[in-house]
């Protein structure tokens, strides 16, 4: 910034036109890679701004199944309270109960291991009593807006979708600042170009002082 004021100051054209040229193209390039996700945090903040508004509708499946008693005798009991099922019983349940818990950390108690399975938009648990051998799994699905809604939180969405925020954050902070350097730049054609910008950090910071408490 401090660069760019002394650029706007100076008198050597040649020096200005290769600093419009460099910021030109940041302000591109990142506008290119956070543009979507741009378009996607922006309408999922407006859906989250109207949550109780735009209300979905739960969707809920459950399912039941029984180990064989092979199967159940042959579960053995875990040196942890927390830690996956055995490949044995996760191929079971993939197969009879249609789920794929994967390597997920289960939570074993005297008389049952539990499976907890949150996901973007939804949530889902698998529950095997160790004693009887009945299997229970529930999934709820709330919906794409819930999905989208819980991208924008980075809510259960991995750690991928968490680098990907942080990769999306960064080339918005790009975005911006090189923004700001060019209005900097073409300020003195432009007169109302910082009266505008004033506003646009007033107007939130009076709505925050002077209405929410």
């Amino acid at each position: 910034m401090a660069e760019a004021a002394r650029i706007a100051r100076s008198p050597d054209p040649k020096r200005r036109a290769y600093w419009l040229k460099t910021l030109h193209q940041w302000h591109w390039i990142s506008s290119a890679v956070c543009l979507v996700a741009l378009l996607l945090f922006s309408a999922t903040g407006f859906t989250l701004n109207h949550a109780r508004q735009i209300e979905g509708r739960p969707v809920v499946t459950t399912r039941e199944a029984q180990l064989p008693a092979e199967t159940l005798a042959g579960i053995p009991s875990p040196a942890t309270k927390e830690a996956p099922l055995p490949s044995a019983l996760r191929d079971w349940v993939r197969r009879e109960v249609g789920v794929d818990v994967g390597t997920r950390a289960a939570e074993w108690s005297d008389g049952e291991a539990y499976v907890s399975m949150p996901r973007p938009g939804g949530d889902a648990w698998l529950s095997i009593d160790l004693d009887s051998g009945k299997v229970q799994y529930e999934r709820t699905d709330r919906g794409w807006i819930s999905y989208f809604n819980d991208l924008h939180k980075g809510r259960n969405a991995g750690t991928l979708w968490s680098w990907f925020i942080d990769l999306f954050a960064l080339a918005s902070l790009v975005f911006a600042l090189s923004g700001l350097c060019l209005l900097w730049l073409h300020g003195r054609q432009r007169p109302l170009t910082w009266p505008v910008v004033a506003l646009g950090l007033l107007l939130p910071l009076l709505v925050a002082l002077l209405f929410i408490h």
